[in-house]
């Protein structure tokens, strides 16, 4: 199924790097790098997306990590330990490491992103591993907000725009159950998942201790990566040698590959920073998601935000259910001037008209 690909990220949490005293595990780290490394030898391209700067760091400074401030000094501190184990780890394999900061305009400025995904590709490229972290120490919206808070959303945006084929989440559970297997003995796990259904969605859990994300997170991430394109994997990293096992149907919860949007699309349906919205009727939800139509003016009913022209906009039914995502030709100001009209009245309304379309067709995707 998976044996063939050619591109992995691996995303390890914090719960499986640590040991019961909250401290780094070495020797569990370094049997990772063993087998990454042997991976590498393979000619793999491995990009790493790894937790537990801010543990590292907190434990250092004898602090909590129940405060924004805190949580960015201990980051701050976390962060060089954390990538002088992984980096002092690969050149006992000869292997080259690079460190990777990201915040969500990384992702949100396209071009920041391309230049990001640029940086990247010549990266591996060269034989170079990058180990990737979210830049807590600078950004509050890191350490707080769910949307881009934990790095299982991270790899799997990772993943999606970097073009990998598969998607491994290191964790201490060995997959998906369909039931809690802490409090239910007949719990099982589920091999294979062909389509993230509600269904599937529902068998997931909270938030792990420790760690930012959970089940829940890690169906998120995998939802991102399969309509990219890219397998994913849930794996269970206390198994002895488990990164050389990801290639077994039988290990874990794999998810298959549901669609393959364009890097543009996937830029827009992944974007981490959604500036506006824009509500429709339901003649322009039907027009969008039934005959791939782009979205005319006529069929908005309102508009919230401030964004500006180029900005990537969520549009909601009068439901207030969002179902696509789009690039605005047009500002928040004057969307809310031209809701309503017909195309053709756009520039007696505004004094000028960019285009027909507020968001064209090619600007959007379904979500």
């Amino acid at each position: 199924m998976i044996q063939n690909i050619k591109r992995i990220v691996f995303k390890f949490g914090t719960n499986i790097l640590r040991n019961s005293a909250g401290e780094i595990s070495l020797s569990h780290l370094y049997s990772f790098i063993e087998d990454i490394s042997y991976l590498h030898r393979e000619n793999k391209e491995i990009l790493i997306v790894t937790s537990g700067a801010i543990g590292l760091g907190a434990k250092k400074l004898n602090i909590s990590t129940d405060t924004t401030t805190n949580k960015q000094a201990s980051a701050s501190v976390g962060q060089p330990l954390l990538m002088g184990i992984w980096q002092d780890g690969f050149e006992k394999y000869g292997i080259t490491t690079a460190q990777i900061l990201l915040v969500e305009d990384d992702f949100s400025n396209r071009k920041k992103y391309l230049s990001l995904r640029s940086t990247l590709g010549k990266l591996l490229e060269n034989g170079v591993i990058p180990i990737i972290n979210q830049n807590d120490t600078v950004s509050p919206t890191e350490c707080e907000r769910a949307s881009f808070s934990d790095n299982d959303k991270l790899s799997s945006i990772v993943a999606s725009k970097l073009d990998a084929d598969l998607l491994v989440m290191v964790s201490d559970i060995d997959g998906l159950y369909d039931k809690n297997p802490k409090t239910e003995k007949d719990a099982k796990l589920i091999k294979v998942v062909e389509h993230i259904t509600p269904k599937i969605e529902k068998m997931a859990q909270g938030a792990s201790n420790g760690g930012r994300g959970g089940m829940i997170t890690k169906l998120i991430g995998a939802k991102v990566a399969t309509s990219s394109g890219v397998y994913a994997k849930i794996v269970n990293g206390k198994t002895p040698d488990i990164i050389k096992k990801i290639f077994d149907d039988e290990t874990g919860t794999t998810f298959l590959p549901s669609q393959n949007l364009s890097h543009k699309k996937r830029w827009i349906a992944y974007a981490t920073n959604i500036m506006g919205e824009i509500k429709v009727n339901l003649g322009a939800q039907e027009a969008i998601i039934n005959n791939q139509k782009s979205l005319l003016s006529i069929g908005i009913v309102d508009v919230k935000g401030d964004f500006k022209k180029g900005e990537i906009v969520s549009i909601v039914n009068e439901e207030n259910i969002e179902f696509a995502r789009g690039i605005a030709n047009y500002s928040s100001d004057e969307i809310q001037k031209i809701k309503g009209a017909h195309s053709n009245k756009i520039e007696e309304i505004l004094g000028y008209k960019y285009d027909d379309d507020v968001v064209i067709k090619d600007n959007l995707v379904l979500v």
